[in-house]
Formats: C-alpha cells, sequence, structure tokens
C-alpha cells in the first residue's frame, strides 16, 4: 500500500469516528496527524537518517526534552487514581459518567503516566476531552499537563479550551478528584471530576 493511500485510509476512518461520536473536528486535528503517523510507518517508507549535532548526539535530542517520569509521592494514591470510576461535568451528567483511562508508558526516567477522559452528553451536543501527563501524584491530590476542552455545555456553542498544567484533589474526603480551577475559561463554575 502506498503512503498516500494509506493516510486517505486512515482519513477515511478518523471522518467515520468523528461522524459516529459526534467528536469536534477541532479536537481531533492533531489525533489526524498521529493516526496517520503509524500507517506511513506500516507502508514502509524508510525513515530519514537523523541530523547529528558536532557532539554527535540527533539533533531532535538536543531540542526536545525526554519525557519526564511521573512523581508518584503517595502509593495509595496513584492507585486509587488508577481505579478510578470515570469522569464528569456538572453541565453534562452527574450520573452517566465518562472514561477516564490512564496508561503508564516506560521511559528512561520511569513510568509516564498519561491520561485521557471525554464525556459525552447523551442526544446532546455537550463535550468534555482531556488529554495530557500526570507529572505527580500526592496525598489526595495529582497534576495534569495539558489539554482540557469544553464544547457546548451548558451553553451551544460554547467553547474553552486551555492547555496548561492543572490541579486536581479530593477535599472534605469526597469520592473524586476535583479540578482545582473552576472559574478557568468564562467565569462560569466547572465542576471537573475523576471518580474514585
Amino acid at each position: 500500500m502506498h503512503a498516500k493511500a494509506s493516510v486517505r485510509v486512515c482519513d477515511n476512518q478518523l471522518q467515520m469516528i468523528i461522524m459516529r461520536h459526534s467528536i469536534p473536528t477541532c479536537l481531533l486535528s492533531c489525533l489526524a496527524i498521529a493516526s496517520a503517523i503509524p500507517v506511513i510507518a506500516m507502508a514502509q517508507i524508510p525513515a530519514p537518517a537523523p541530523a547529528q549535532s558536532s557532539a554527535g548526539a540527533p539533533a531532535s535530542a538536543l531540542h526536545r526534552p525526554a519525557p519526564e517520569a511521573t512523581r508518584v509521592l503517595d502509593q495509595a494514591s496513584a492507585e486509587k487514581l488508577l481505579r478510578n470510576t470515570g469522569l464528569t461535568l456538572q453541565w453534562i451528567d452527574w450520573n452517566t459518567r465518562g472514561s477516564a483511562v490512564i496508561t503508564r508508558v516506560g521511559t528512561p526516567k520511569g513510568d509516564e503516566w498519561r491520561l485521557r477522559g471525554a464525556q459525552a452528553q447523551a442526544g446532546g451536543p455537550g463535550r468534555l476531552f482531556l488529554d495530557g501527563t500526570i507529572t505527580e501524584i500526592g496525598k489526595d491530590y495529582f497534576t495534569f499537563k495539558g489539554l482540557i476542552s469544553i464544547d457546548s455545555t451548558p451553553d451551544k456553542g460554547r467553547r474553552c479550551t486551555k492547555d496548561k498544567t492543572w490541579r486536581f484533589a479530593i477535599t472534605q474526603n469526597r469520592p473524586y478528584y476535583r479540578l482545582r480551577d473552576f472559574e478557568w475559561c468564562d467565569d462560569l463554575t466547572d465542576y471537573i471530576d475523576i471518580h474514585v
């Protein structure tokens, strides 16, 4: 299969996912690129040789920091987070949870914990999306570096997207980690919770 044909197949599959799940295309533009990369690699296109610095290391390694391991300061909180039971935004639904998937990826410095979550309004346009890296897990809190996006909730057409370092915490013995930045978008109070 040629590279152009592989990318076209990938684009068609991605469009079917977008239509079937009503995922906003603005959130998936980077996923379309990322999805095409493994397909192109399967087409056996030879990779260019990495540029070398004067010290002999690949030039890309000099400009891009190696992934950092997630700092796990409290093992019980880490286990609780791994066993989470879903994600909610109060505007979408308190009772029907979305997914919050945590994957651990080995790096030379230890495991990097990645979090990807989504919740969709049943029969409506409301969407919540999280994608990034958990940088630290402590006693009843964690920090998350990545994208959070809210689309068309509570009002149709509302769009809030920000990529930064966020803090989630369990307070007052509640059964969830709550995003501690409540009014980060447009002065509405958004309760984003990861249930444990």
